[in-house]
């Protein structure tokens, strides 16, 4: 007789090998699924929240707030401070009128959005010696602007004009300006703002389409969150023939190469900056 016992059952056997309790605590994860999933659609909700009602991102495509903001910057502006306020919620956030000097966010006809800065406000009197503004008889003060180029334009440097510059002027802009103006002075109408670029020579402002009505303003820039340096050459060939110099180790620079790309990929230094 053999010594061999049997199994009387070999299937319990073969479910003894399988990591004791992996049933158990598979069906102990399912729950955490829907509980994820909750948290996920919360976040996406908030966050949806935050960008229709509070804040909304938005890139810089030109010159004209140079340097102030420059062609790549992508910011994200306030929809909150301008809005008006409702009865119950007028003590809840603090809103307010643009101030000379503030950078506003406004609906133009086209493009759909433009962000210039207030110059003139409603009631004042508005006149720009040499690219200089001058506020009831006053010379603004304008760190943040920059004049150029140095060629004198008339309707540009000069303003208000009594000569028509040209087809760069919108004519009604210029028939409602000549209505406004008194020795030499455009007397902003009230609930509008006389708007300008803080790169003087290369900006399309209230200089040649008008005024910006309170109504249009939905915001005010806060952060830039990111800078794409657009100055950066892509795709550029190779040097010319004997132009190109080896490293001083003599080591093919891959190395430097890619660091030297990443950091001319994007101006790390304005992520984060806050906007003035």
């Amino acid at each position: 007789m053999s010594d061999l016992v049997r199994d009387p059952d070999p299937v319990p056997a073969q479910a003894s090998r399988r990591p004791p309790g992996s049933f158990a605590q598979f069906r102990a994860h399912l729950p955490a699924i829907p509980q994820a999933l909750a948290s996920l659609m919360q976040t996406v909700v908030v966050a949806m929240f935050v960008l229709t009602f509070v804040v909304q991102p938005l890139l810089i495509p030109s010159e004209s707030m140079e340097h102030t903001l420059l062609v790549g910057d992508f910011l994200l502006f306030d929809k909150q401070t301008y809005a008006p306020p409702g009865t119950l919620s007028r003590w809840l956030m603090p809103y307010r009128d643009p101030a000379r000097g503030d950078i506003v966010v406004f609906r133009h006809p086209y493009p759909p959005m433009l962000i210039k800065r207030v110059v003139g406000l409603p009631g004042d009197r508005l006149r720009i010696v040499d690219g200089h503004a001058f506020v009831n008889d006053v010379a603004i003060p304008e760190p943040y602007a920059a004049f150029g180029p140095p060629l004198f334009a008339t309707g540009r440097d000069s303003f208000p004009g009594k000569i028509y510059p040209g087809p760069q002027v919108d004519p009604e802009w210029w028939r409602q300006m000549q209505e406004l103006t008194r020795n030499g002075e455009l007397t902003v109408p009230p609930g509008k703002y006389f708007v300008l670029g803080d790169n003087r020579g290369h900006s399309w402002d209230s200089r040649y389409w008008g005024f910006v009505p309170r109504d249009a303003v939905v915001g005010r820039p806060l952060v830039i969150y990111f800078s794409l340096n657009r100055s950066t050459p892509i795709g550029a060939g190779p040097p010319s023939q004997g132009s190109a110099q080896p490293p001083a180790d003599d080591r093919l620079g891959h190395e430097r190469e890619l660091a030297a790309k990443i950091e001319g990929f994007a101006r790390w230094r304005r992520i984060f900056h806050v906007v003035h």
